[in-house]
Parts: C-alpha cells; sequence; structure tokens
C-alpha cells in the first residue's frame, strides 16, 4: 500500500474512487432520510408496502441505506478506505442480492424488498467493485504512475 492509499486528500487532490465513494454515500444518505419521509418509524421491519421511487421500503431498510450512506460519506477521505468502501457494498450489496432473490413475497423477508431492490443491490454491488479495483492514475516525482 503506497502512501497516497493511506494519506487522507484534500477535495482537490481526490481520486475517482474517494469521489464515487462520496456520491454513493451522499446518494444512499438522502434515500435513507427520504425513505423515512415515506414510512414513518411504524412497522419496523414488516411488509408495508410503502414505495420510494418504485423501491419497496420499510424503516430497517432506510436505517440500512442511512447506514451505507454515512459510512461512504466518512470513508471517502482517503483512498486505502474508499477501496474498503467499495469491498463493503460489493459484498454487502452481492449477499442483498442474493437475500433478495430468495426473499421477494416472503413471510420472512424483514428488508421488504422487491424486484427493483435485486436491480439495485447488483448495480451497487459493481459499483462497489469498481470502486475497490479500478485504476487510479498519481502524479509521482513528475511522472504518473498506477497507484
Amino acid at each position: 500500500m503506497s502512501a497516497r492509499d493511506r494519506t487522507v486528500s484534500t477535495p482537490g487532490t481526490w481520486t475517482w474512487p474517494q469521489v464515487a465513494a462520496l456520491v454513493v454515500g451522499a446518494v444512499y444518505t438522502i434515500v435513507g432520510i427520504a425513505g423515512f419521509f415515506v414510512t414513518g418509524f411504524d412497522g419496523f421491519a414488516a411488509h408495508t408496502g410503502d414505495e420510494l421511487l418504485g423501491f419497496e421500503v420499510n424503516p430497517l431498510h432506510n436505517l440500512v441505506h442511512l447506514a451505507i450512506g454515512v459510512a461512504g460519506l466518512a470513508l471517502a477521505r482517503s483512498l486505502a478506505l474508499a477501496r474498503t468502501y467499495g469491498w463493503a457494498l460489493a459484498v454487502g450489496y452481492g449477499a442483498a442480492l442474493v437475500y433478495g432473490l430468495f426473499a421477494i413475497g416472503e413471510t420472512w423477508d424483514f428488508l421488504a424488498v422487491n424486484a427493483a431492490d435485486n436491480w439495485l443491490h447488483a448495480v451497487s454491488a459493481a459499483v462497489g467493485l469498481a470502486i475497490a479495483l479500478g485504476p487510479v492514475q498519481a502524479a509521482v516525482g513528475g511522472r504518473t504512475t498506477r497507484v
């Protein structure tokens, strides 16, 4: 791991994985907050039938979105942390996709997922992989190198 990976960056020197982690974190934070305007706090882990932009949500689902969003905002500070966030997205949303493939329509589906959620989980896992594994070009001593 290079020194650049560990260094907390100033916003003007951020790499694209850091910016991506920040954007994904901001989107999920907004979605988590907006979800509470749709669901309130009743039926915490129940199928409420409430939807936000076609995605079924419940208060627990909103809290998960909020936690993922805040993590992205916090971990965008350095390349290494942004890549860690990318791995967390890839693994977490990969697991959520598998969960959703079996859980839709089941009484034990505590996150209240629907088909739209499954597509979003697949895209979020792919974005996480891109953040975790994507190449980064950095200027080092007057030459460009892969970090």
